[in-house]
């Protein structure tokens, strides 16, 4: 498999579950992408990143390099991301899976 980046890596499995791998930064995911997000979008997004991959936090993200796949901590971030990415959808060189953790903390619409 060709390398992508500092942060590519392959799948592994443990038991048969699939595990999610790397950490992939806002800049990461527009290169990977072929996009530049809109400037409210990147702002929202530099603020309730998550490094930490596990136990995604209310209203925080973080995107996995393998898969490529941005997990969101509530409904309202996903729409966010949704409302200022499809838009784009034509230009995207590579598309993004969004996946939501349902909670209510974090960014929630309006704020």
């Amino acid at each position: 498999m060709a390398s992508r980046g500092k942060n590519r890596a392959n799948i592994k499995k443990r038991g048969g579950i699939e595990m999610m791998l790397g950490n992939q930064s806002v800049e990461q995911m527009e290169k990977r992408m072929g996009i530049d997000f809109p400037v409210e979008l990147k702002e929202v997004l530099h603020k309730y990143h998550q490094a930490e991959a596990s136990n995604i936090a209310d209203g925080y993200w973080h995107c996995f390099d393998l898969p490529f796949v941005m997990v969101c901590g509530n409904n309202d971030l996903a729409q966010f991301v949704y409302k200022h990415l499809s838009p784009m959808n034509d230009k995207m060189t590579e598309q993004l899976q969004v996946s939501i953790v349902s909670r209510k903390k974090g960014y929630t619409e309006g704020e």
